[in-house]
């Protein structure tokens, strides 16, 4: 349920961000010169990446984008995701070019978070940034460091990824896409015309298309369930924890009762 909070990050303008934390250093970036290309970086072979390389690298950039000036910033762009080690077909070269290149500058992102059609637009958007160029482009040339090499006691520049690598990484995130629910499905329409239907529409609609709840087990589905009403409460969605007649009651019992009832086997 991230996805809203990626693309509202990603299209505002530099000086518009609205995170007040992180005016200063957006207005900063805004008056900057254009950063120096990341063309003249390193570009590592990721099959002699391990995991836990880039266990290691993803907690080092972290550290590194996190106590920058725009260390606010860049911490409101997502939420606190995965580590590489944790994503799908973790040792895969499309997951090990995902988590080298997708934590330079913010947490690494679950590939369910979007749809399949979404991450290629993801995708073609960022890696222009990751080349200097565009919406925040500067400070993310400025970020990129390779792993593991050092150059006068500082790290080497990261190229942005070629078009086989960004091709891979795309095809990567689409194979462990969100899965939306087919809604034509009749029984599965009728549910979503219920009110714990209306409950589970109302809840995901907000950051993403809605899941096919045969993605996972019925016995998976509670713990999904909060993790993302976690990343609801990060992002100021509606949650429906706490009671307010301003807001839509949205009763976890009843999602997951609903994703249970049509689980898969």
């Amino acid at each position: 349920m991230a996805a809203a909070a990626l693309a509202a990050t990603l299209a505002t303008p530099v000086d518009a961000v609205a995170q007040p934390a992180a005016d200063g250093a957006a207005k900063s970036l805004a008056a900057r010169a254009p950063a120096k290309s990341t063309a003249g970086g390193l570009r590592p072979d990721v099959d002699t990446l391990t995991v836990a390389d880039l266990d290691r690298l993803a907690a080092e950039s972290r550290d590194r984008w996190s106590a920058s000036r725009h260390g606010q910033m860049l911490l409101r762009i997502l939420p606190e995701g995965p580590r590489p080690s944790q994503l799908p077909d973790a040792a895969s070269r499309g997951a090990k070019l995902t988590a080298l290149y997708c934590v330079q500058c913010h947490h690494l992102p679950n590939p369910a978070m979007h749809d399949a059609v979404r991450w290629r637009g993801v995708v073609e958007r960022m890696v222009p940034r990751m080349q200097g160029k565009g919406n925040l482009g500067v400070l993310m040339a400025d970020m990129m460091k390779a792993p593991g090499a050092m150059e006068g006691g500082q790290p080497r520049g990261l190229a942005a990824p070629g078009r086989s690598d960004a091709r891979e990484i795309a095809a990567y995130l689409q194979r462990h896409a969100q899965q939306p629910l087919d809604a034509t499905e009749p029984e599965l329409a009728r549910a979503l015309d219920t009110d714990a239907g209306l409950v589970f529409r109302q809840a995901c609609d907000q950051c993403h298309v809605l899941p096919d709840p045969k993605r996972y087990a019925a016995a998976d589905w509670p713990a999904v369930v909060r993790r993302m009403q976690a990343n609801m409460l990060w992002m100021n969605r509606v949650v429906g924890t706490r009671f307010d007649l301003r807001e839509p009651q949205l009763r976890s019992a009843d999602i997951v009762g609903f994703l249970q009832r049509h689980a898969r086997p």
